[in-house]
């Protein structure tokens, strides 16, 4: 049984409803987005006509009219803050000058395209259809299967063509997190369609509901490979991550890079092909205690910008992500230029190692991102061996022998033994 997410809302308040059509318990869940721009309306004549027919057996439609019904009320593609929602999701999202595009200020910084994250989560669909205009084809999205896009083009009559590779898009999040090639887009023609176009993307819906798509998995740069006969993927599935950001705006980035040129030697804040992965626990007991250090950007050890990391996992394992891949993160001295950072909610290695949701949950983070950088496991380490690591540099002399004592080797042995 699936509980949908409540209802959403647009910046100005304006709801945004999900309407299922089918069996809660639905083998197979199909989720359609009507339109996403609101100078686009074409979709809600395909979602309207949608709902008044039966789902096959075994299917539910999962149906949202309008995810921008303050754009659609205005006619712009943006939403009220002139945000671009199909460049707002957190996948491949970059900060952009305003414009007609303008991804916002931050990914996910919307209210609508959180709701939809809820819903993806909430629903898992097997399948997603976002519909757009005017240009009439069907649009692979990065991670899409390239079968079920196939197959839809068929039945709906329209050609498969490619559009450039855009960050922050929906379907392309969606394809990173459910990793199973189902979201598509279906750029309809310009102007009000014909009720017998209007009844061929009914029914191509209806088929490739019907048909199951292949198990995909997206790699790093969103090529698409198709698993082998036992629906195994060859890399490890990128695990549920919560898109939980802290503040790192540019006054701290000017920070991190000041820090970086002071203590690596290095004149940015990027991090670039990081090659080690540390393992770190909070001290303290609560989600909320940690994120509040983090987010506060206090000083530390005199110095700004304040201690941070990349993830920070709750004990009940789910896994937040609080500062995008893209930059360093002070959570290593020695190491911030090169290193992921990854904090634990516990108090100590014996308390984290103990609890079997948030280590399985480190595991599958720790897994999946080795395999996205080429991390080697012996670089996989605790806070504690960070003075032993090759990748170790320190330009000022008074901070080369700074470390913690979380995550030291004896735990360390055991978790990477865990890795392989």
């Amino acid at each position: 049984m699936i509980d949908l997410p409540p209802p959403g809302a647009s910046v100005l308040d304006r709801p945004i409803a999900v309407v299922r059509r089918g069996p809660a318990d639905a083998e197979r869940r199909v989720l359609v987005v009507g339109a996403i721009h609101g100078d686009e309306p074409g979709g809600r004549q395909v979602t309207r006509a949608l709902l008044r027919r039966r789902p096959p057996a075994g299917v539910a439609f999962y149906v949202v009219h309008d995810l921008n019904p303050d754009g659609s009320r205005r006619g712009t593609r943006q939403n009220a803050r002139r945000v671009d929602l199909n460049r707002n999701f957190p996948h491949r999202w970059r900060p952009a000058p305003r414009g007609r595009y303008w991804p916002g200020p931050a990914a996910g910084s919307e209210p609508e395209t959180r709701f939809a994250m809820r819903l993806t989560r909430a629903i898992r669909p097997h399948v997603s259809v976002w519909l757009h205009q005017p240009y009439g084809f069907v649009v692979p999205a990065a991670g899409s299967s390239t079968r079920l896009v196939r197959r839809y083009a068929r039945a709906a009559r329209m050609p498969v063509r490619r559009l450039p590779r855009y960050r922050g898009t929906a379907a392309g999040w969606q394809n990173s997190v459910l990793r199973n090639g189902g979201a598509f887009v279906v750029e309809l023609p310009a102007g009000r369609l014909r009720e017998t176009a209007v009844r061929r993307h009914v029914r191509a819906i209806a088929t490739v509901a019907r048909s199951p798509a292949p198990a995909t998995t997206a790699a790093a740069d969103g090529a698409v490979t198709t698993a082998g006969r036992t629906g195994q993927d060859a890399r490890p599935r990128r695990p549920a991550i919560e898109w939980t950001p802290i503040p790192f705006g540019p006054e701290r980035r000017a920070q991190m890079r000041r820090y970086a040129r002071r203590h690596a030697g290095i004149d940015t804040a990027e991090l670039r092909d990081p090659k080690v992965i540390v393992q770190h626990f909070t001290a303290s007991s609560t989600f909320r205690s940690a994120f509040e250090t983090f987010r506060s950007n206090a000083p530390n050890l005199g110095e700004k910008p304040g201690v941070c990391a990349h993830f920070l996992i709750d004990a009940d394992g789910t896994i937040h992500q609080l500062v995008p891949l893209r930059r360093q993160c002070r959570h290593t001295v020695g190491l911030n230029h090169t290193a992921i950072g990854i904090e634990h909610v516990g108090t100590s290695d014996a308390q984290v190692m103990g609890n079997r949701r948030q280590l399985a949950a480190s595991l599958r983070l720790t897994r999946w991102l080795r395999a996205r950088y080429g991390i080697a496991v012996r670089d996989v380490i605790g806070h504690a061996e960070s003075l032993s690591s090759p990748h170790h540099r320190e330009r000022v002399a008074s901070w080369r022998r700074l470390t913690h004592g979380d995550f030291a080797t004896r735990t360390m042995r055991r978790y990477r033994a865990r890795l392989r």
